[in-house]
């Protein structure tokens, strides 16, 4: 029997609760893993809050983390029991000590990440490749804002896009995470707090404004980072931690000839070439030392609620942890 973190109702963090259940064995081309580290994800927030209505309850949420092959299905080429294992997926059911994944998912890791830094480092390295290499070429010379940049994806784009060549602007909510975005990259920042990030903006361009603006924040940025952009900038909306952004006239976009983007990162590796490529590069850029990537904090897999709860309060320093 496997110990799982099973959603009956959308709520707060007491929602999360642990019962037990049966995984059964791998059919045809899926894998059986026993987990050894889950990632915890403000997208997990948004599916808990009712946010995001996409897991049918009762169920088990959850979308990334790494382990170990334990059993393997009829028709699975490419993996052998003992391999370790990490994976990313929208279709849920990483909060859990054991599950059945399919082979497809599974990306087997190199010697040097171990399973706690993969679980945490995995969606969100991957989420930054779409970003800066994807979704907005940056090339350099670009000028770049990146708000929440001392946040999870935030202080891997700013370390990317700092690598690429690009000045970085970042948005901070006090001065501590303001030094933190300044180490991983970023040649400006702006405490939203206590100054207007668009009158900054155009300030540190000198009016020009910037060429992308990286945007996971949603309803309470979302026109500010509009206004930040340059003739022909482009704003990349990824996230909505104050909440879905409100309907807006596309005639605005006129101004500067600007455009919007709302990426959703699996649709960037739904296919299995994608994910092999968008992954190597995310653990070339590792192994060369572009993306520094620090450890998470763990805690017990039945303390999901505990860090949910440590996420939304910003009360961690870095990622996230479950460990069954």
């Amino acid at each position: 029997m496997t110990r799982a973190i099973v959603l009956r109702e959308f709520g707060g963090p007491p929602a999360l609760r642990i019962e037990t259940i049966d995984v059964g064995d791998p059919g045809p081309g899926e894998l059986r893993i026993r987990q050894t580290a889950v990632g915890v994800n403000f997208h997990d927030v948004y599916v808990r809050s009712g946010l995001y209505r996409t897991l049918a309850l009762p169920g088990i949420p959850g979308i990334e983390a790494a382990g170990v092959i334990e059993a393997i299905g009829p028709g699975v080429a490419g993996f052998a029991v003992g391999d370790r294992i990490a994976y990313a997926t929208g279709r849920y059911g990483a909060y859990a000590s054991d599950r059945i994944l399919p082979a497809e998912l599974a990306i087997r890791l190199p010697p040097e990440i171990d399973d706690q830094t993969a679980a945490t480092v995995l969606l969100k390295g991957l989420t930054a490749e779409m970003l800066v290499r994807q979704v907005h070429v940056i090339k350099p010379g670009d000028i770049v804002l990146v708000h929440a940049a001392a946040g999870g994806v935030g202080r891997l784009l700013c370390q990317w896009a700092n690598h690429l060549g690009a000045t970085v602007i970042g948005t901070a909510g006090s001065e501590a995470r303001a030094a933190l975005a300044r180490r991983m990259g970023c040649e400006h920042t702006i405490l939203y707090r206590e100054e207007n990030f668009v009158d900054r903006v155009r300030d540190i361009t000198g009016g020009r404004g910037v060429d992308v603006a990286y945007d996971s924040v949603g309803k309470d940025t979302f026109l500010g980072s509009l206004g930040c952009l340059s003739i022909r900038g482009h704003l990349v909306n990824f996230g909505q931690s104050s909440g879905s952004v409100e309907p807006f006239e596309v005639s605005r976009l006129a101004a500067r000839s600007n455009s919007v983007t709302r990426p959703i990162v699996f649709h960037y590796f739904a296919q299995r070439a994608a994910l092999e490529s968008m992954t190597a590069a995310l653990f070339d850029a590792m192994a060369r030392g572009v993306l520094s990537v620090e450890p998470g904090t763990s805690y017990p897999l039945a303390e999901a609620a505990a860090a949910h709860e440590a996420l939304e309060t910003r009360q961690a320093p870095g990622p996230l942890l479950l460990i069954p």
